[in-house]
């Protein structure tokens, strides 16, 4: 990745909400400008505050935000910071969302359910946001929801360049569902090894049942890739039946660490031998088990920041080419 260049400019405002305030700081720190100045307050009856304490007026405005847990939260703080920057007369305001929530509903799979992805959109683009950088949706065709630009980042790099430090051999890659197979395909393409696939049926939102493994995992070290990792009960699920398989040391790499419920206990008491992340999602402190492994996208974030303020190219910071092997 090129390197920053390290200069100040009072053209371009970074603020952040509540949900990441560790990522937003270094952020702020690769690009070499103060955090702005927000308050972030609730009124009496639980009713969210907002004040940006900065000027703006005329100012490149990006706003930090995962609509993390609690989602509902955090997704009406995103919003009404947008609507007091476009009131503050901001010429442009991107929402940075390191983690963008609800995507999972992403179309009508059963009769009289929402699309909860297309919604969000709407009301981040109602709100006033004139731009979106975000990264690893949840599915690709969320970017063609939004009715403004949108800049989809992929971690692979990040988690690519710690995996390959491991130096691991006889690898393979392994998606955890079949929607998943374009993603684990990059890496495959950028370790040149094996792919394989886990073929599971999903009796609930939380719970599935692994029917097969499709391709050879046995006496081969394997790195199972996802977006994310909810409860952990598909993934531990997954690495059981991938060690029955033959598999010797399992490793986890999944860019979302949303780690709800007993998804914790149930990474603790499984076969996976390290579960690598990014920090697009805080970890707490009952989280950080040793088990765990968190990267930071703050230089890529800080990265794709800059170039959209001075109006250049981030198609370099996209990866298209390894995401789309």
């Amino acid at each position: 990745m090129p390197k920053i260049q390290k200069q100040k400019n009072g053209s371009m405002t970074l603020l952040a909400g509540g949900s990441n305030p560790e990522l937003a700081i270094n952020i702020a720190r690769k690009l070499d400008i103060p955090l702005g100045n927000v308050l972030l307050g609730r009124f009496p009856e639980g009713e969210i505050q907002v004040q940006i304490r900065d000027n703006i007026r005329g100012k490149d405005v990006f706003i930090v935000q995962s609509t993390c847990t609690p989602p509902n939260e955090n997704i009406m703080e995103l919003l009404i910071l947008i609507d007091a920057a476009r009131r503050a007369s901001a010429k442009r305001i991107t929402a940075v969302l390191p983690f963008f929530g609800y995507a999972r509903q992403d179309r009508k799979d059963r009769p009289r359910v929402p699309i909860t992805a297309k919604l969000v959109a709407n009301l981040i683009v109602s709100a006033g946001a004139n731009r979106v950088l975000t990264m690893d949706l949840h599915a690709g065709q969320i970017q063609g929801f939004f009715d403004i630009p949108v800049d989809h980042l992929y971690s692979i790099n990040v988690l690519g360049d710690y995996l390959e430090k491991k130096k691991l051999k006889n690898l393979v890659i392994v998606s955890p569902d079949v929607g998943g197979i374009k993603m684990a395909r990059g890496y495959a393409k950028l370790f040149r090894c094996d792919l394989a696939i886990v073929d599971k049926r999903r009796e609930s939102a939380s719970e599935t049942h692994v029917m097969h493994i499709i391709g050879s995992v046995k006496n081969k070290n394997v790195v199972i890739i996802d977006d994310l990792i909810s409860t952990g009960g598909s993934l531990v699920e997954a690495a059981k039946a991938l060690k029955r398989h033959g598999a010797r040391d399992i490793y986890a790499t999944i860019v979302h660490p949303v780690l709800a419920g007993p998804a914790i206990e149930r990474i603790q008491n499984s076969v996976i031998k390290e579960l690598i992340v990014t920090d697009s999602i805080p970890l707490s402190p009952e989280k950080r088990i040793k088990k765990i492994t968190q990267l930071s996208i703050a230089s890529l974030l800080a990265e794709a920041i800059y170039r959209i303020h001075y109006n250049e190219s981030i198609s370099t910071l996209f990866s298209q080419s390894a995401v789309e092997a």
